[in-house]
């Protein structure tokens, strides 16, 4: 209910700033032309290669990942700008993997575990944020921009969690004690990694726009995280995960 309440409060004020902006005559508006964008996102985060401990996906659910924005762009040449954007949103994904002896910390019932786990791994992440690319921009032509430059990241709202099933854990290493692992509540194993995650992120975007009509249109970004979504003191999981997504969306 906190983390709604934060994000809820969040969007309003982005749609508050929004709505100031827009006003005419507004001082910050003088030789720059803005856009207002709503888009979608589907992606994930995801280590920078896969290890050879994570045999299979055996699923991938993207969330309702929604984008809503305004950027701001100051010409410096005829085919060059600077774009400066406020975001307000969300990414978010579920997984199913199966792995072999994959590094963990798991509660079951009431007992926490350490050690190497082998079998299936669901896995839940979501982070809300307020994100604020700032890009450079090449005019391809009248109605086609390319941009790119970096991004910085304040999440409100950040989770991640899941559970180990269907398998077994050593203690310690993989010579250790052997605990099975089922499905249900009490014997699988739960996580909740979510305290371990950054609430500042950077990352590079690469965007697309295509102006098809008078006063709307359509826009491509690719964003991918420099840092890893988890602090850098965690190493429960013991490569870094890293956000990288695609947007699709219109502006006017």
């Amino acid at each position: 209910m906190r983390k709604r309440v934060i994000a809820c409060t969040a969007l309003l004020s982005l749609l508050t700033a929004l709505a100031a902006w827009a006003q005419p005559g507004h001082g910050l508006l003088e030789g720059l032309t803005y856009d207002l964008r709503l888009g979608y996102s589907v992606g994930g985060t995801m280590p920078a290669t896969m290890p050879a401990e994570i045999r299979a996906v055996t699923s991938y659910t993207p969330a309702l990942n929604l984008q809503v924005g305004i950027d701001a762009e100051k010409r410096l040449t005829d085919r060059v700008g600077l774009v400066v954007g406020l975001r307000f949103e969300n990414k978010g994904m579920r997984t199913n993997t199966r792995v072999k002896n994959y590094g963990m910390t798991i509660v079951q019932g009431t007992q926490q575990l350490s050690g190497r786990f082998t079998g299936g791994v669901v896995t839940r992440a979501s982070e809300w944020m307020l994100t604020l690319p700032t890009t450079a921009s090449l005019h391809l032509s009248r109605d086609l921009r390319l941009r790119f430059g970096p991004y910085v990241s304040c999440l409100v709202a950040r989770s991640f969690t899941g559970y180990a099933h269907d398998g077994y854990l050593r203690v310690g290493d993989p010579t250790g004690a052997k605990v099975d692992i089922g499905r249900g509540e009490g014997r699988r194993g739960d996580y909740d990694f979510s305290h371990e995650m950054r609430q500042l992120q950077a990352g590079l975007l690469l965007g697309l726009d295509w102006h098809f009509a008078p006063r709307l249109g359509a826009y491509l970004e690719l964003t991918r995280g420099l840092s890893g979504i988890h602090r850098s003191g965690f190493t429960t999981i013991e490569q870094p995960l890293y956000p990288v997504f695609g947007t699709v969306g219109v502006y006017l």
